[in-house]
């Protein structure tokens, strides 16, 4: 519960937030905070810190040293920083903290960050943890924000946690830190995998789908693939790569998307109509059976958001592509047995948007059957279509190997080939997805 407007200013006055990790959410963290009226101080690497306290003078944050700095002084810590790296940042820093003090993490896993804090905190720390579920460059009005009481002594220990986050205006969710896992999982790990895997393909051909004129990777669907996986590949790889390699749930549904996008363009290639519409009238069925009202994107026009300087004349003929990116998602769902519909309270910007462009191709009147047909008897998009299938294979092997280096040369590889396109893709992409998560909000989405 948040508290009186009387006990946050108190708490204002007496307590000290502390961040461990000055990266992009650490960083939002810090300014959001301090700008609210609470005394933060924060840390990164320490031989980043004369960088950094010289770049971050003018805040009204403080910058120190190291960790231990900010866990002896600190009343509540937030451990912002890759889930890869939470056990040895916690054996580090841990043991320093302050007697009686309120721990936390901000990292996408909570299994691994609760297991480090259960063995290297002191008993005397409390722990509450929680996750933004959207990026640095997301608006935090309400978004979701999933707060975790795993360990207090106190209900003021987490209001105090509580009054502090309600300065983001998100939308609070409370969870245990398994249902956490569970449900990130669901919503962000096969996302982030059907992007990426679309950004390895073209890169593999060599390709910037855009630039090919208006006959392939034309319309709004392609403008919805075009700009978030490019926006995915203009951040950090460890964004991406801690939730799907520390999270055991995340393996399964990863492993589950790669079949699923095999076995469907097996049956393209095989040109068994019949069997792929009945496959995916199943799981048309399970997934949006009980949906009823508008279209997660009902009305919105996105033909605008194109990097493509090509323009579309009468004569023109826009060649149907079978979205295996997007059958696959679907397919996935109805094989794991998830409704996405459940975890809407805590997505993301990129699942909402994804279940979006999912929902539209399969409910609008005749486009699923343009697709099947397509996938079947149009072949201009099959080679695209192999290098998707192989490069969610490459993904999913690559997680089950939990190999945080191989994750990261293949990200790096394709963010490499994409970097020059960076900043009008972003231009573009940001404005598109302002534009959808506005719609969503205003029809309470």
């Amino acid at each position: 519960m948040i508290g009186t407007d009387e006990q946050i200013a108190k708490w204002k006055h007496e307590k000290t937030i502390g961040i461990i990790g000055l990266g992009d959410m650490g960083l939002l963290y810090a300014t959001r905070f301090s700008k609210a009226g609470w005394r933060v101080i924060c840390c990164d690497r320490p031989e980043f810190y004369e960088e950094l306290k010289e770049k971050y003078s003018s805040e009204s944050f403080n910058v120190v040293e190291n960790g231990t700095l900010v866990s002896r002084a600190s009343d509540y810590i937030i451990y912002s920083v890759e889930a890869e790296n939470i056990e040895n940042i916690v054996k580090m820093y841990g043991a320093a903290s302050k007697v009686g003090s309120i721990v936390g993490g901000q990292t996408s896993c909570k299994n691994a960050e609760i297991n480090a804090f259960e063995k290297y905190l002191p008993s005397d720390c409390e722990i509450v943890s929680v996750h933004s579920l959207h990026g640095p460059k997301v608006n935090t009005e309400g978004q979701p924000l999933v707060l975790i009481n795993h360990r207090t002594k106190s209900q003021e220990s987490f209001d105090l946690v509580e009054s502090l986050m309600s300065c983001l205006k998100s939308q609070h969710v409370y969870l245990s830190y398994e249902e956490h896992d569970k449900i990130t999982a669901d919503t962000q790990a096969v996302t982030h995998a059907a992007f990426l895997s679309m950004g390895v393909a073209w890169y593999k051909i060599r390709i910037y789908p855009w630039t090919l004129g208006v006959n392939k990777w034309h319309g709004s669907l392609e403008n919805v693939k075009v700009n978030i996986s490019l926006r995915i590949y203009s951040n950090k790889w460890h964004v991406y790569a801690g939730l799907a390699l520390t999270n055991p749930a995340a393996h399964k549904q990863i492993t589950q998307y790669a079949k699923s996008a095999t076995e469907l363009f097996t049956l393209f290639v095989e040109g068994k109509k019949d069997e792929l519409t009945k496959r995916l009238q199943v799981a048309k069925d399970f997934v949006f059976g009980n949906h009823n009202g508008l279209l997660l994107l009902h009305d919105l026009a996105l033909d605008d958001y194109s990097l493509s300087k090509h323009e579309k004349g009468e004569d023109n003929e826009v060649i149907p592509n079978s979205h295996l990116s997007l059958l696959a998602i679907v397919d996935s769902w109805y094989q794991l047995g998830i409704d996405p519909y459940d975890h809407m309270i805590c997505s993301t910007p990129l699942f909402r948007i994804f279940l979006g462009v999912s929902e539209y191709l399969f409910l609008t009147d005749g486009l699923l059957e343009q697709t099947i047909d397509a996938a079947i008897n149009v072949p201009e998009f099959r080679a695209d279509d192999m290098e998707f299938v192989i490069a969610a294979r490459s993904w999913s092997n690559i997680v089950s190997f939990g190999n945080f280096e191989l994750y990261k040369r293949q990200f790096e590889e394709v963010q490499q080939f994409f970097t020059p396109m960076f900043p009008e893709a972003n231009a573009i992409g940001n404005e598109m997805i302002k534009t959808i998560l506005e719609h969503s909000k205003s029809k309470n989405l």
